[in-house]
């Protein structure tokens, strides 16, 4: 890479990096940059089956890990993060959702101009290539390929049947008008290969000559004069390198490494960065604060019925037919995406949205010597997230060094909210598994079990082995109060040439999978960006 100065450096090849690099690299005039800290790519990535796969694996996930806290019984929590270009919708679960209308019309009404659902729909269209859904509402001709999943189970119907006996819709398209009800699973999935945000937004485009792109590249810092920033540091091949941007830096590295970036580059808290002897160049008291994530138990059931459950028809020998599956039909148990059915509900009638959303998994996975497989018994996971958590945590850099990941809280469960909703959430699943239409394949409830049935049991469970579905955001969050890190721009307060765009911008959790909103967000601000300067 001979030429050291851009016009717009990038800084981050993720799921809102990648979008916004492609478009604007769309104008020849434009000189661009991307920095991406993982590889290049893994070969694994490109299967549908991956997400289990890589959820592990640091040569693809940089494999953070919460503090523990007691709200989670001290449990160290893992936080799953791509490592590679695509960043994390290059090994996520391919579950594709928007989130419900009201998620953006709650930004547009934090004070946010433009971000409400009737602003950011169009953004939506334009991303999406799905063939199904009322053209309204959804995108036929986006660089992001949506299908259905294509997996059949009879389970399923009967799922659709048993919400029926609870008055819940079968929902046809769950990122059109209406959210609520059950649904087959949108995926970023085609003809048996994930579409990440690379395969989507970057490897049309390589040949651009406008756009250089460098893995491997960790970026150490911001370089600033005065409060203009003008470039960046980064460590390439053990060698610290120099890039400089003519126009504008945006930090495209998600909700744990963009507040990281931030601090190592003297922007934050005063009193962090003097603990780490990092000097201040801009004090910003809401770097790092705002974390939120969907924290899920699972609840598993034991399935009766034999062949339904992928424990009977993935395992040991089994498992070959499923591989043949795939490879000559892209069907079957390497196809699927983290849950084949999804379904978004309300815990009390008198809600606007949902706010639950349950992901129906067609098996069961054990932990074995710390590794993930399917277990003997055939079950039903079913996992459970609060869709508008109210507990926040926060992530803060641990040292000066770029290489250690931050200290990240999440101070899960902080909100008696969160805990009675999340007590809702099971209590509701349990009314869903054992309606008449489950009781030819549900069998007796495996976790928790149906010894627990308090409150306060269901809660202790929920603190013993709820997870994240790993979807953390809000950390340098978009608004106008004193905890805000951006406008609604996208431009950090108080800075010139510096924006961030990711997930880290959103004031609130969107109702499901982030994957899809962060790539809307990589298009939103390439439009802020190019009609500024166009």
């Amino acid at each position: 890479m001979d030429n050291e100065i851009f016009d717009y450096i990038v800084v981050g090849g993720g799921s809102s990096g990648c979008p916004l690099v492609n478009r604007l690299s769309s104008d020849p005039n434009n000189q661009v940059l991307l920095l991406e800290a993982g590889r290049k790519s893994h070969f694994l990535s490109r299967f549908p089956v991956s997400f289990s796969l890589l959820i592990d694996n640091p040569k693809a996930n940089w494999c953070y890990r919460s503090e523990p806290e007691p709200s989670t019984n001290h449990r160290a929590i893992p936080i799953p993060r791509g490592k590679l270009l695509g960043g994390s919708s290059a090994i996520n679960g391919l579950v594709y959702v928007r989130g419900h209308q009201l998620d953006y019309d709650t930004w547009g009404q934090l004070g946010n101009r433009g971000w409400s659902y009737n602003d950011v729909l169009p953004l939506f269209k334009r991303i999406e290539s799905y063939d199904s859904g009322e053209s309204l509402y959804r995108g036929r001709a986006g660089p992001l390929v949506i299908t259905q999943a294509p997996d059949s189970n009879p389970i399923y119907d009967q799922l659709f049947k048993a919400g029926k006996e609870l008055g819940i819709p079968h929902n046809m398209d769950y990122n059109g008008e209406d959210q609520e009800g059950i649904a087959k699973t949108q995926t970023t999935i085609q003809s048996g290969r994930r579409m990440s945000v690379d395969h989507a937004y970057l490897r049309p485009i390589r040949k651009r000559n406008n756009l250089s792109i460098a893995t491997n590249a960790l970026v150490t810092r911001l370089l600033f004069d005065g409060n203009t920033c003008i470039g960046v540091e980064t460590n390439i091949g053990n060698k610290t390198k120099v890039f400089e941007a003519r126009k504008e830096v945006i930090v495209s590295a998600g909700a744990i490494n963009s507040p990281q970036i931030l601090e190592l580059s003297g922007v934050g808290q005063p009193e962090i960065l003097e603990k780490h002897n990092i000097p201040l160049v801009h004090a910003l008291p809401g770097v790092g604060e705002n974390l939120l994530d969907h924290i899920a138990p699972r609840i598993a059931f034991q399935i009766k019925k034999p062949g339904v459950a992928y424990n009977d028809s993935a395992r040991g020998i089994k498992l070959f037919k499923e591989i043949l599956k795939y490879a000559v039909f892209n069907s079957g148990f390497l196809n699927l995406p983290s849950a084949p059915v999804i379904g978004f509900f309300k815990t009390r009638r008198e809600l606007a949205a949902p706010d639950i959303q349950v992901h129906f998994i067609p098996y069961r996975v054990v932990l074995d010597n710390g590794k993930r497989k399917l277990g003997k018994e055939a079950g039903m996971t079913c996992t459970v997230n609060q869709n508008h958590p109210e507990s926040r945590g926060h992530v803060h850099i641990k040292s000066a060094d770029p290489r250690q990941y931050p200290v990240i809280h999440y101070n899960f469960l902080a909100s008696l909210h969160d805990q009675e909703t999340l007590i809702a959430g099971v209590r509701f699943v349990r009314e869903l598994m054992t309606t008449d239409a489950m009781q030819e394949y549900c069998g007796y409830e495996i976790a928790p079990g149906e010894e627990c049935r308090s409150d306060q049991e269901i809660l202790e469970f929920i603190r013993n082995k709820a997870e994240t579905v790993y979807h953390p955001v809000g950390t340098c969050k978009m608004g106008t109060g004193k905890e805000s890190v951006v406008d609604d721009q996208l431009r950090v307060h108080g800075l010139q040439n510096l924006r961030v765009a990711d997930a880290s911008i959103m004031p609130t959790l969107t109702s499901g999978n982030t994957n899809g909103p962060c790539i809307m967000i990589g298009e939103k601000c390439a439009d802020l960006i190019m009609t500024q300067t166009g």
